[in-house]
Protein backbone atom coordinates (compact mmCIF):
# COMPACT_ATOMS: atom_id res chain seq x y z
CA UNK A 1 0.00 0.00 0.00
CA UNK A 2 1.82 3.65 -1.17
CA UNK A 3 2.28 5.97 1.78
CA UNK A 4 0.30 9.28 1.67
CA UNK A 5 2.04 11.98 1.18
CA UNK A 6 2.39 14.12 4.70
CA UNK A 7 3.22 17.67 5.76
CA UNK A 8 6.20 18.86 8.04
CA UNK A 9 3.74 18.84 11.20
CA UNK A 10 2.48 15.47 9.91
CA UNK A 11 5.93 14.38 9.77
CA UNK A 12 7.60 15.88 12.79
CA UNK A 13 4.58 14.29 14.94
CA UNK A 14 5.12 10.71 13.26
CA UNK A 15 9.27 10.97 14.52
CA UNK A 16 8.10 11.80 17.87
CA UNK A 17 4.97 9.28 18.37
CA UNK A 18 6.24 6.07 15.99
CA UNK A 19 9.77 6.67 16.15
CA UNK A 20 12.80 6.63 19.53
CA UNK A 21 15.53 7.82 17.65
CA UNK A 22 15.53 11.21 18.86
CA UNK A 23 15.58 12.51 22.25
CA UNK A 24 11.81 13.70 21.78
CA UNK A 25 10.58 10.23 20.99
CA UNK A 26 12.47 8.49 23.68
CA UNK A 27 11.07 11.31 26.19
CA UNK A 28 7.08 10.60 24.48
CA UNK A 29 7.28 6.58 25.12
CA UNK A 30 8.67 7.09 28.64
CA UNK A 31 5.91 9.82 29.74
CA UNK A 32 3.16 7.48 27.71
CA UNK A 33 4.71 4.57 29.97
CA UNK A 34 4.61 6.38 33.10
CA UNK A 35 0.71 7.76 31.64
CA UNK A 36 -0.12 4.03 31.32
CA UNK A 37 1.34 2.47 34.80
CA UNK A 38 -0.62 5.28 36.61
CA UNK A 39 -3.79 4.56 34.79
CA UNK A 40 -3.99 0.93 35.74
CA UNK A 41 -2.36 2.25 39.54
CA UNK A 42 -5.98 4.52 39.71
CA UNK A 43 -7.95 1.20 38.05
CA UNK A 44 -6.78 -0.83 40.73
CA UNK A 45 -7.30 1.78 43.47
CA UNK A 46 -10.35 2.22 42.32
CA UNK A 47 -11.36 -1.31 42.90
CA UNK A 48 -10.60 -1.16 46.88
CA UNK A 49 -13.83 -0.04 48.56
CA UNK A 50 -12.78 2.04 51.39
CA UNK A 51 -10.29 3.85 49.22
CA UNK A 52 -12.59 4.12 46.59
CA UNK A 53 -15.10 5.88 48.93
CA UNK A 54 -12.60 8.20 50.21
CA UNK A 55 -11.32 9.29 47.11
CA UNK A 56 -14.42 8.50 44.39
CA UNK A 57 -13.87 12.20 42.91
CA UNK A 58 -10.30 12.53 42.55
CA UNK A 59 -10.66 8.95 41.24
CA UNK A 60 -12.73 9.91 38.58
CA UNK A 61 -11.32 13.09 37.84
CA UNK A 62 -7.80 11.31 36.70
CA UNK A 63 -9.47 8.44 35.02
CA UNK A 64 -11.01 10.64 32.69
CA UNK A 65 -7.45 12.74 32.19
CA UNK A 66 -5.89 9.51 31.35
CA UNK A 67 -8.79 8.61 29.08
CA UNK A 68 -8.73 12.06 27.08
CA UNK A 69 -4.60 12.23 27.16
CA UNK A 70 -5.42 8.34 25.56
CA UNK A 71 -8.08 9.58 23.21
CA UNK A 72 -6.21 12.91 21.77
CA UNK A 73 -2.63 10.63 21.90
CA UNK A 74 -4.85 8.18 19.18
CA UNK A 75 -6.35 10.42 17.22
CA UNK A 76 -2.65 11.75 16.73
CA UNK A 77 -1.38 8.39 15.66
CA UNK A 78 -4.06 8.47 13.41
CA UNK A 79 -3.38 11.71 11.66
CA UNK A 80 0.54 11.29 11.25
CA UNK A 81 0.21 8.09 10.11
CA UNK A 82 1.10 7.50 6.96
CA UNK A 83 -0.78 4.41 6.76
CA UNK A 84 -3.66 5.07 8.31
CA UNK A 85 -5.52 2.05 7.71
CA UNK A 86 -2.84 -0.47 8.31
CA UNK A 87 -2.34 1.27 11.76
CA UNK A 88 -6.18 1.44 12.71
CA UNK A 89 -6.10 -3.00 12.22
CA UNK A 90 -2.88 -3.39 13.56
CA UNK A 91 -1.91 -5.22 17.33
CA UNK A 92 -1.64 -2.12 19.24
CA UNK A 93 -3.72 0.08 17.10
CA UNK A 94 -6.77 -2.15 18.25
CA UNK A 95 -5.23 -1.98 21.77
CA UNK A 96 -4.77 1.76 21.65
CA UNK A 97 -8.54 1.74 20.71
CA UNK A 98 -9.32 -0.58 23.37
CA UNK A 99 -7.52 1.39 25.87
CA UNK A 100 -9.89 4.40 25.49
CA UNK A 101 -13.38 2.41 24.70
CA UNK A 102 -14.17 1.05 28.21
CA UNK A 103 -14.55 5.05 30.10
CA UNK A 104 -17.14 6.06 27.43
CA UNK A 105 -18.64 2.69 27.51
CA UNK A 106 -19.15 2.75 31.49
CA UNK A 107 -21.44 5.76 30.93
CA UNK A 108 -23.79 3.44 28.85
CA UNK A 109 -22.86 0.20 31.23
CA UNK A 110 -21.54 1.15 34.63
CA UNK A 111 -18.64 -1.40 35.12
CA UNK A 112 -17.33 -1.78 31.83
CA UNK A 113 -14.24 0.58 33.21
CA UNK A 114 -12.20 -2.45 34.46
CA UNK A 115 -12.22 -3.26 30.99
CA UNK A 116 -9.15 -0.78 31.14
CA UNK A 117 -6.57 -2.86 32.22
CA UNK A 118 -6.03 -3.82 28.54
CA UNK A 119 -3.63 -0.91 28.93
CA UNK A 120 -0.69 -2.89 30.42
CA UNK A 121 -0.43 -4.38 26.70
CA UNK A 122 0.14 -0.82 25.71
CA UNK A 123 3.53 -1.32 27.99
CA UNK A 124 4.90 -3.58 25.29
CA UNK A 125 6.35 -0.56 23.44
CA UNK A 126 8.90 -0.17 26.31
CA UNK A 127 11.24 -3.10 24.52
CA UNK A 128 11.55 -0.26 21.65
CA UNK A 129 13.17 2.26 23.69
CA UNK A 130 14.91 -0.63 25.61
CA UNK A 131 16.05 -2.19 21.93
CA UNK A 132 15.05 -5.65 23.34
CA UNK A 133 15.12 -6.48 19.05
CA UNK A 134 18.01 -7.93 19.76
CA UNK A 135 16.76 -10.80 21.79
CA UNK A 136 14.24 -11.54 19.34
CA UNK A 137 16.56 -14.28 17.55
CA UNK A 138 16.48 -16.14 21.27
CA UNK A 139 12.94 -15.68 21.94
CA UNK A 140 12.84 -17.53 17.72
CA UNK A 141 14.95 -20.03 19.31
CA UNK A 142 12.19 -21.03 22.50
CA UNK A 143 9.40 -20.73 20.23
CA UNK A 144 10.91 -23.97 17.52
CA UNK A 145 11.63 -25.49 20.59
CA UNK A 146 7.65 -25.48 21.67
CA UNK A 147 6.83 -26.47 18.27
CA UNK A 148 9.18 -28.84 17.64
CA UNK A 149 8.74 -30.75 20.57
CA UNK A 150 4.92 -30.15 20.47
CA UNK A 151 4.07 -33.61 19.41
CA UNK A 152 6.09 -35.74 22.42
CA UNK A 153 4.80 -33.06 25.31
CA UNK A 154 0.72 -33.53 23.36
CA UNK A 155 2.00 -38.06 23.72
CA UNK A 156 2.95 -36.85 27.48
CA UNK A 157 -0.29 -35.09 27.99
CA UNK A 158 -2.32 -38.02 27.18
CA UNK A 159 -0.11 -40.33 29.25
CA UNK A 160 -1.04 -38.00 31.97
CA UNK A 161 -4.24 -38.05 31.45
CA UNK A 162 -5.16 -41.88 31.26
CA UNK A 163 -3.54 -42.08 34.20
CA UNK A 164 -5.32 -39.72 36.01
CA UNK A 165 -8.67 -41.25 34.33
CA UNK A 166 -7.24 -44.92 36.35
CA UNK A 167 -6.32 -43.15 39.63
CA UNK A 168 -9.48 -41.16 39.41
CA UNK A 169 -12.23 -43.63 38.80
CA UNK A 170 -10.04 -46.54 41.55
CA UNK A 171 -10.48 -43.48 44.15
CA UNK A 172 -14.18 -42.96 43.40
CA UNK A 173 -14.56 -46.78 43.86
CA UNK A 174 -12.91 -46.98 47.47
CA UNK A 175 -13.70 -43.65 48.82
CA UNK A 176 -16.92 -42.97 47.11
CA UNK A 177 -19.27 -39.29 47.60
CA UNK A 178 -19.44 -39.93 51.18
CA UNK A 179 -15.58 -38.60 51.38
CA UNK A 180 -16.20 -36.36 48.70
CA UNK A 181 -15.47 -38.59 45.48
CA UNK A 182 -19.31 -37.66 44.51
CA UNK A 183 -18.61 -38.56 41.01
CA UNK A 184 -15.52 -40.00 38.63
CA UNK A 185 -15.04 -36.55 36.75
CA UNK A 186 -14.41 -35.00 40.38
CA UNK A 187 -12.42 -37.84 41.36
CA UNK A 188 -9.82 -37.27 38.15
CA UNK A 189 -10.18 -33.42 39.55
CA UNK A 190 -8.72 -34.67 42.32
CA UNK A 191 -6.01 -36.95 41.08
CA UNK A 192 -4.53 -33.99 38.45
CA UNK A 193 -4.30 -31.96 41.77
CA UNK A 194 -2.42 -34.37 43.08
CA UNK A 195 -0.44 -35.32 40.50
CA UNK A 196 0.82 -32.22 40.03
CA UNK A 197 1.96 -31.69 43.49
CA UNK A 198 -0.50 -28.39 44.14
CA UNK A 199 -2.68 -30.36 46.92
CA UNK A 200 -5.76 -27.95 47.10
CA UNK A 201 -6.98 -30.40 50.29
CA UNK A 202 -10.86 -29.54 49.59
CA UNK A 203 -10.64 -33.17 49.08
CA UNK A 204 -8.99 -35.95 50.64
CA UNK A 205 -8.88 -39.82 51.19
CA UNK A 206 -10.49 -40.82 54.55
CA UNK A 207 -10.01 -45.04 53.83
CA UNK A 208 -6.75 -46.94 54.33
CA UNK A 209 -7.02 -48.09 50.87
CA UNK A 210 -7.53 -44.97 49.54
CA UNK A 211 -4.62 -43.04 51.09
CA UNK A 212 -2.67 -45.69 49.67
CA UNK A 213 -3.16 -45.00 46.05
CA UNK A 214 -3.06 -41.51 47.12
CA UNK A 215 0.37 -42.16 47.89
CA UNK A 216 1.03 -43.91 44.32
CA UNK A 217 -0.83 -40.86 42.99
CA UNK A 218 1.74 -38.64 44.52
CA UNK A 219 4.88 -40.43 43.76
CA UNK A 220 3.63 -40.90 39.91
CA UNK A 221 3.14 -37.36 39.91
CA UNK A 222 6.90 -36.70 41.35
CA UNK A 223 8.36 -39.30 39.14
CA UNK A 224 6.89 -37.62 36.11
CA UNK A 225 7.04 -33.88 36.20
CA UNK A 226 10.51 -33.38 34.89
CA UNK A 227 9.42 -35.59 31.81
CA UNK A 228 8.51 -31.99 29.38
CA UNK A 229 11.05 -30.21 30.92
CA UNK A 230 12.98 -32.73 29.62
CA UNK A 231 11.66 -32.60 26.21
CA UNK A 232 11.91 -28.73 26.17
CA UNK A 233 15.63 -28.59 27.18
CA UNK A 234 16.37 -31.75 24.22
CA UNK A 235 14.60 -29.37 21.81
CA UNK A 236 16.06 -26.24 22.85
CA UNK A 237 19.65 -27.78 23.12
CA UNK A 238 19.13 -28.86 19.09
CA UNK A 239 18.13 -25.29 18.27
CA UNK A 240 20.54 -23.65 19.93
CA UNK A 241 23.05 -25.61 18.54
CA UNK A 242 21.45 -24.94 14.78
CA UNK A 243 22.41 -21.35 15.72
CA UNK A 244 25.79 -22.05 16.50
CA UNK A 245 26.14 -23.95 13.03
CA UNK A 246 24.63 -21.21 10.84
CA UNK A 247 26.52 -18.40 12.41
CA UNK A 248 29.83 -18.73 9.71
CA UNK A 249 32.65 -16.91 9.95
CA UNK A 250 33.64 -14.48 6.53
CA UNK A 251 37.13 -14.99 7.01
CA UNK A 252 37.68 -18.61 7.53
CA UNK A 253 34.64 -20.01 6.71
CA UNK A 254 33.94 -22.33 10.59
CA UNK A 255 31.26 -22.41 12.02
CA UNK A 256 29.97 -23.28 15.90
CA UNK A 257 30.42 -19.91 17.22
CA UNK A 258 27.79 -18.12 19.78
CA UNK A 259 25.13 -16.35 18.62
CA UNK A 260 26.25 -13.31 20.52
CA UNK A 261 30.16 -13.55 19.63
CA UNK A 262 31.10 -10.60 17.84
CA UNK A 263 34.82 -12.31 16.70
CA UNK A 264 35.58 -15.59 15.59
CA UNK A 265 37.11 -17.82 18.06
CA UNK A 266 39.49 -19.30 15.40
CA UNK A 267 40.53 -16.60 13.29
CA UNK A 268 40.03 -13.44 15.29
CA UNK A 269 37.71 -12.29 12.21
CA UNK A 270 34.52 -9.66 12.78
CA UNK A 271 31.41 -11.91 12.37
CA UNK A 272 29.24 -8.99 11.63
Amino acid sequence: MAERSQSPLQKHLYEVIFGTETPAGKRFDLWLIWMIVLSVLVLMIDSVMWLQQSWQTALDIAEWVFTLAFAAEYCVRIYCSPQRRRYIFSFYGVVDLLSILPSFLELLMPGANFLLIVRLLRVLRIFRILKLVRYLTDANILVRAVVYSRHKIFVFFMSVLVLSVIFGSLMYLVEGPTNGFSSIPKSIYWTIVTITTVGYGDITPQTWLGQVIAAAAMLTGYSILAVPTGIFTAELSQEMQKQRVQLACKGCGKTGHETDAVYCRFCGHGLK
